[in-house]
């Protein structure tokens, strides 16, 4: 069977510098019928565990570590014996949320991650958070972007550990220069394509997005 991509939404809240927000997640499964990458555990470990169904999880892979995109991470990792995987930029981050829990390994610039017989490569792309990566599997058109680059432009920069120039480096270094056709799987909302957001790349400069 060939490997696909499963969407599964969680709603819960986002806090960081003394605010707390509501927010849907976008919870991605990469894989085939054997075994599955999560990509996000975000708010609901058994709804994902639900998902994931019979499958072996090989990893739980964190795009960043603020709290929305980590909080289920433990308990679903704690489901499905699957190891959490993060750049360790973002350890600051991680420890926000589990102080008493580290992530069992690291994601690191170039690794690949192998699932369902398909490669999804690490691409660091800092500005969000400082740890923030995305996961390129061209084999599957697509690309991973967690709160780096959405539908109408970049992740927000205005809170603690983000910055709004390394940003759009990131996205214009790193993302932009994937194919035009490759689909971009975002953390929150909508997907687009890498085609339909490069256009837009000085648009965002200019209005300090």
């Amino acid at each position: 069977m060939a490997a696909r991509v499963d969407r599964v939404v969680t709603s819960g809240t986002f806090s960081l510098d003394g605010g707390t927000w509501e927010v849907d997640n976008n919870v991605w499964l990469v894989g085939d019928d054997e075994e599955v990458l999560v990509v996000d555990a975000a708010h609901d470990a058994r709804a994902i565990a639900e998902a994931v169904g019979g499958r072996r999880v090989v990893a739980i892979a964190c795009t960043h570590a603020h709290d929305d995109h980590v909080d289920a991470a433990p308990a679903l990792a704690e489901l499905t014996g699957a190891p959490v995987l993060l750049h360790p930029d973002d350890r600051p981050l991680w420890r926000l949320t589990h102080p008493e829990r580290a992530p069992d390994g690291d994601l690191a610039d170039g690794q690949e991650l192998i699932v369902g017989g398909v490669a999804l490569t690490v691409l660091h792309t800092p500005g969000h958070a400082p740890g923030a990566v995305c996961l390129h599997a061209p084999e599957l058109g697509t690309v991973f972007t967690g709160d780096t680059l959405f539908q109408g432009g970049p992740g927000a920069t205005g809170r603690s550990f983000s910055d709004f120039p390394t940003i759009v480096e990131s996205i214009r270094t790193r993302l932009l220069t994937l194919p035009p056709e490759t689909v971009v799987r975002t953390g929150h909302g909508d997907s687009t394509t890498i085609g339909d957001e490069a256009p837009h790349l000085e648009e965002w400069i200019a209005r300090g997005h």
